[in-house]
């Protein structure tokens, strides 16, 4: 009977589909992260057939190595895989697979939830009137700033960040420019036509799109080449209106840059869920009012996070029972 070792307690969905197979689902019985020692003690010796991994866990060759040479599948339960070492899976004939898509829309709305919340400054005006500061309605009363009609940056044009430029076309009537590796004709041709030409979404370099863009919003995954993409440098050449959003992985912006950029007022605002030393935060992050942080919880909604479980589940399903998984990660 195959066993499969699940790192954290998540929706009910994924082990009740691992289980009406017939095999053995032991779930970390601490809803913690394990640390390295603790992961490699509970797998160590157990001849598991299958791990379910989360984001927090940070999966190695020592790791590798503890699950001795059965555990050939590791699948990850997030879109991102940066916290797996995919060569050292690669050498040991271990597959690893995500979760994409089926965040796609929550995620995106999560984006534009702190894109509003931030421009509206609707934490301010929440802990403005809860502390009794409300005396009656004024004219310069916590002024914000308009969404519609202004200029979205979208940094990473993957399944989100062309959510997110959908939305804000067909919500918000939103000009949009976008970076990525390359120009992505396909999206620019299907853009068009569901939200009508005169939407174009215009392919920039960064530079460009900082300097023009009203709000800023990540979407780029973490690599070499991401991290702090965004710095002083760039910080400095935005505009000192605009507000910066990240829900992609907190390493692409340098937060210490980040901090001194709203405390010397370079840019308006920025918005995270996601940050450079998770779950700390940098020094000043939390003391600032022209920012808003949430907890890693963009996917966070009950429909989401159960889909994510059924599609771990499914990779691990696809792969005992001698099929190649949906979301391999190549």
């Amino acid at each position: 009977m195959p066993k499969i070792f699940v790192t954290r307690k998540i929706p009910d969905s994924g082990i009740i589909m691992l289980q009406n197979k017939g095999w053995q689902v032991d779930v970390n019985p601490k809803d913690k992260v394990l640390s390295k020692n603790e992961l490699i003690k509970a797998l160590k010796g157990k001849n598991y057939d299958a791990v379910l991994c989360l984001l927090t866990d940070k999966i190695d060759d020592q790791i590798f190595e503890a699950t001795g040479s059965q555990v050939k599948i590791f699948a990850n339960y997030a879109v991102g895989f940066d916290n797996i070492d995919l060569e050292a899976a690669k050498k040991r004939g271990i597959m690893i697979t995500n979760t994409p898509g089926v965040l796609t829309d929550t995620v995106a709305e999560h984006t534009f939830a702190l894109m509003l919340s931030i421009a509206h400054r609707i934490a301010e005006s929440d802990k403005f009137t809860k502390t009794g500061k409300y005396k009656g309605w004024a004219p310069m009363l916590l002024l914000g700033t308009d969404v519609s009609r202004k200029t979205l940056g979208i940094i990473g044009l993957g399944r989100i960040g062309s959510r997110v430029a959908y939305h804000a076309v067909k919500g918000f009537e939103m000009k949009v420019l976008y970076t990525d590796k390359e120009r992505n004709l396909e999206f620019e041709k299907d853009f068009s036509a569901q939200s009508g030409k005169e939407y174009d979404a215009k392919f920039v370099d960064l530079a460009t799109l900082l300097q023009e863009s009203d709000f800023i919003s990540i979407h780029v995954p973490l690599l070499p080449a991401t991290h702090h993409l965004i710095g002083e440098k760039e910080l400095k050449i935005m505009k000192p209106g605009a507000y910066l959003i990240n829900t992609s992985r907190g390493p692409i912006i340098d937060e210490k840059a980040l901090v001194k950029a709203l405390k010397e007022k370079w840019i308006k605002g920025a918005a995270l869920d996601v940050y450079e030393f998770e779950p700390k935060l940098s020094a000043g992050l939390n003391n600032l009012d022209n920012i808003i942080l949430t907890p890693h919880t963009a996917s966070a909604t009950e429909e989401t996070r159960s889909k994510m479980a059924e599609l771990a589940a499914i990779n691990i399903i696809e792969f005992l029972e001698g099929r190649t998984p949906p979301n391999l990660v190549k």
